[in-house]
């Protein structure tokens, strides 16, 4: 998808189509209300009918105007016009984009971005915008042997513009472009099945990226070489696996000297709990136990489509957990890369077992900040559902930033305690710490065991197990937190 700003007068464009919002009420946007002048007021004459009431995601296509250039008028409803929330407005975006795309129209002027939406400026609404229409646009079609592509799809996507304003808004559409396509990716990777995106596929795709972006070092590790690191969390989890680990670091370098951001991201291709197996309904779903892993890769993508000047390193522990005769079992005592022993109570709590040897790893980079992304805890989704992140940092800077980028972006996160009362539940009586703390507060306790693996860094953990994919009928991969880490990003190049 191309996308653009213009400043050309809005009833002289020629393009197939022009998207423009109206409200309930019946009032119009600035844009609507000009194509309402040039038209004689035939939108107003059919708003005033009730032929479309304005509520947010209705579509009324009005066809080959007197006075208007383009051959389509799309009136898009955004709700009420001085309450319209950002779910409205994405809900009005995902709409416009999935009927531009479906209709004849393949080059389409959007004026949605003048809508009101509280403290959300045009720049935001446009890279909103886009994302939106990146990601209702995706369709997974990698494992499907009939897929039928749109006939004639939208290829050029505009937005209108004043001259004062028209560098940052171009900027709006490349970053959000870029987080839309990161998105993508995230989504792709998620939405595979685990007999395809094995820590192998996922090695190979870092490995792709590595070699089609400027500025991106990619290096894999294989399990001899986790092996002689110390790594005995780690490879416990992949024993019970045909699949070899991998340990994928992505070394993104536009920051100089500066100390990197590094982001590890839980790579489970798929999750059967081991031992401790999971019930069967539902368990196809544990191919997702990897979008950890998927949004570090969509969000390095995007920071090296950008060109950003700062450091960034992804870093995967990628494995399965299946039950096999050497699997770890429950009980079993092992030896993470820190030294610190491990009792592991139940074998389904074993993206921690990844995780901690990650960060450990993560320390030889010497950086600035720690983030960790992993879909870790089922507790998650009981205490937060699928709309917020939950989010425990050991730096209460961190957290707030982490959580102001979540707001800016509206891919929210919330905060949970990481207090050391909770401490004493992962106490055991045969090694330093079990990884698990018994039911109360399980994605608290599941941060503990994390902490214990950060004190040489600023560090922030990120729960997505609620947040990562959608199940039912709507089942999918989100792409979530790739706007969130985006945003943390460009606010530290602001800072």
């Amino acid at each position: 998808m191309q996308y653009f700003v213009t400043k050309d007068v809005l009833p002289t464009q020629s393009i197939d189509c022009i998207a423009v919002a109206v409200f309930e009420d019946n009032k119009l946007s600035p844009s609507a209300a000009t194509l309402n002048t040039a038209s004689n007021g035939l939108i107003q004459r059919v708003i005033d009918r009730g032929d479309i009431s304005g509520k947010p995601g209705q579509t009324m296509l009005l066809q080959d105007i007197d006075g208007i250039s383009s051959p389509r008028v799309l009136l898009v409803g955004c709700g009420k016009y001085d309450k319209t929330t950002e779910n409205d407005f994405n809900t009005a975006c995902i709409t416009m984009a999935k009927w531009l795309n479906e209709s004849a129209a393949t080059q389409a002027i959007s004026c949605l971005a003048e809508t009101p939406v509280k403290e959300r400026t045009t720049a935001w609404k446009i890279r909103q915008t886009i994302i939106n229409t990146e990601t209702a646009l995706y369709r997974y079609s990698q494992t499907k042997s009939q897929f039928k592509p749109v006939d004639k799809p939208l290829t050029r996507f505009g937005f209108m513009a004043t001259e004062a304003d028209i560098d940052s808004l171009e900027q709006a559409c490349k970053t959000g472009a870029a987080i839309g396509r990161g998105m993508n990716l995230a989504r792709e990777l998620g939405n595979l099945p685990g007999n395809i995106c094995t820590p192998t596929y996922l090695a190979d795709q870092a490995i792709k990226m590595g070699k089609d972006l400027d500025n991106l070092v990619v290096d894999v590790l294989e399990e001899s070489d986790i092996a002689e690191l110390g790594m005995g969390s780690f490879l416990s989890v992949s024993r019970g696996s045909r699949e070899p680990a991998k340990l994928i670091t992505l070394n993104y370098g536009g920051g100089g000297t500066s100390k990197p951001i590094v982001l590890v991201g839980k790579g489970l291709t798929f999750d059967a709990g081991g031992i401790s197996l999971k019930p069967a309904p539902g368990m196809d779903e544990m191919k997702y136990d990897m979008c950890g892993s998927a949004s570090v890769l969509g969000t390095i993508q995007a920071v090296a489509e950008l060109q950003l000047p700062i450091n960034v390193i992804g870093v995967i522990p990628s494995s399965e957990n299946l039950p096999d005769g050497d699997a770890n079992k429950p009980g079993d005592v092992v030896t993470s890369m820190s030294g610190q022993t491990i009792e592991i109570l139940n074998t389904d709590a074993e993206g921690r077992l990844l995780l901690c040897d990650a960060l450990t790893y993560s320390e030889r980079f010497n950086p600035d900040t720690v983030i960790d992304i992993a879909t870790l805890t089922g507790a998650i989704i009981v205490a937060l559902g699928s709309n917020a992140t939950g989010l425990m940092a050991n730096n209460q800077d961190l957290a707030d930033d982490l959580l102001k980028a979540g707001n800016d972006s509206f891919d929210r996160a919330w905060q949970l305690p990481l207090w050391d009362d909770y401490q004493k539940q992962l106490d055991s009586n045969f090694a330093d710490i079990a990884n698990v703390g018994g039911k109360e507060a399980g994605s608290v306790t599941a941060a503990c065991f994390l902490s214990r693996f950060t004190e040489k860094f600023k560090w922030a953990h990120l729960d997505i197990a609620g947040t990562a994919w959608n199940g039912g009928k709507e089942k999918g991969a989100t792409g979530r937190p790739v706007p969130l880490l985006m945003q943390y990003i460009l606010n530290r190049l602001e800072d």
